[in-house]
């Protein structure tokens, strides 16, 4: 993952997996999403850009009465890509 519309493609896709199913194979596929970007040196910032382009391209197409449910599933998934940015944080506090 290199660049915002890489992670947009990426994002997306694991996303649509996790709507799909909940399990731990699919919020395992988040944890890595948000190590590779942290990896490629994406801002949390665009991070949460692209999570909130997808989520907004995703409720387009959601009935209303599953708004609420991907909704749900969207800041469960968000919390699990953000992981990483949150432990380098925390190591960053602890070693100053």
């Amino acid at each position: 993952m290199t660049t915002q519309d890489d992670a947009a493609r990426d994002y997306r896709a694991a996303f649509l997996r996790f709507l799909g199913r909940h399990e731990e194979v699919a919020r395992h596929a988040g944890y890595e999403l948000g190590r590779a970007a942290l990896a490629a040196d994406l801002s949390l910032l665009t991070l949460v850009r692209v999570h909130h382009d997808v989520l907004i391209e995703v409720l387009r197409d959601t009935p209303a009465d599953e708004v609420s449910a991907v909704a749900g599933a969207a800041s469960d998934f968000l919390l699990e890509v953000l992981a990483s940015y949150d432990m380098v944080q925390r190591a960053l506090r602890e070693d100053g």
